[in-house]
């Protein structure tokens, strides 16, 4: 069974002096742009049946701006384990989705879901912005991919890159 997997780098966040780095929001560039991350969502027919959120608050606010743009948006599963993970465990994340969900969605930072991203792609991908995705993964990038069999048996170049930009509202 074909599955989807969505990876998500959060929306451009601000750099205030007197907050800390879990704490902050989005500038008013990632509030722009993170709508346009479930618009061009919806544009591809990719729908999300699991979303596993960091709990940064820009994270979370990305997802909420974006899933205002979905039908039927799931409720997000919020949880530190993201916050700053690395590739590596971000990989054990997916691993562990729920067996039934057949897409999944994850918001997180970079480094690590720029490079879980990089990890999954099976180099087979006829999709334009590959190298610009192997090239870096900045705010608001989005990655959708095509993944044979279960989550559990997710390996790193197991996944074909179905679909990527970087959406800007």
């Amino acid at each position: 069974m074909a599955r989807t997997l969505v990876l998500i780098r959060h929306a451009k966040a601000e750099h205030p002096d007197d907050r800390d780095d879990h704490g902050r929001t989005l500038a008013g560039q990632g509030r722009r742009d993170a709508p346009e991350i479930g618009r061009w969502l919806r544009s591809q027919d990719v729908t999300v049946q699991v979303a596993v959120v960091s709990s940064a608050e820009r994270t979370q606010e990305t997802y909420r701006l974006l899933a205002a743009e979905l039908a039927d948006a799931p409720d997000p599963v919020v949880t530190d384990d993201v916050y700053y993970a690395s590739a590596g465990e971000l990989l054990e994340i997916v691993r562990a989705l729920p067996p039934e969900a057949t897409s999944a969605a994850i918001v997180a930072h970079n480094p690590g879901i720029g490079m879980l991203a990089n990890a999954l792609d099976d180099g087979d991908s006829a999709v334009e912005d590959t190298a610009r995705m192997r090239a870096g993964f900045p705010t608001s990038s989005v990655a959708v991919f095509s993944v044979d069999g279960d989550w559990a048996a997710v390996d790193p170049g197991g996944a074909r890159l179905v679909g990527y930009t970087v959406a800007r509202g």
